[in-house]
């Protein structure tokens, strides 16, 4: 579980790189979007395995928010490449999900 949290972590130095220009009106680096979306995926798809074999040690509601975060990442990734617009409450949805889901996350590893 820690190793998830610190990718979990990690992703989320990346997703702030991405959300500062965002916010700003910007375009953020590619390779940082890719970056995020593969280790946040990465720690996801671990994290997924964990509560499905350990259902009781992984708490449900990180997990739920997590895939929301998913979600809104895929729905701003696939905007992103058809180079529509991002919306930047859509980004602060994905980030605020992914950030409580982290912290339910965190103290339950701590």
């Amino acid at each position: 579980m820690i190793t998830i949290a610190l990718l979990f972590a990690i992703a989320a130095v990346f997703g702030l790189t991405i959300l500062i220009p965002l916010l700003q009106g910007k375009t953020a680096s590619r390779a940082f979007v890719l970056i995020h979306g593969g280790i946040a995926a990465t720690a996801l798809v671990m994290l997924l395995f964990q509560f499905f074999k350990e259902g009781t040690a992984v708490p449900q509601l990180s997990v739920i928010l997590f895939v929301v975060a998913a979600l809104g990442g895929l729905v701003l990734f696939v905007m992103d490449l058809q180079k529509k617009p991002l919306p930047k409450s859509l980004a602060l949805i994905h980030a605020g999900a992914a950030v409580v889901a982290f912290l339910i996350l965190l103290f339950s590893v701590i």
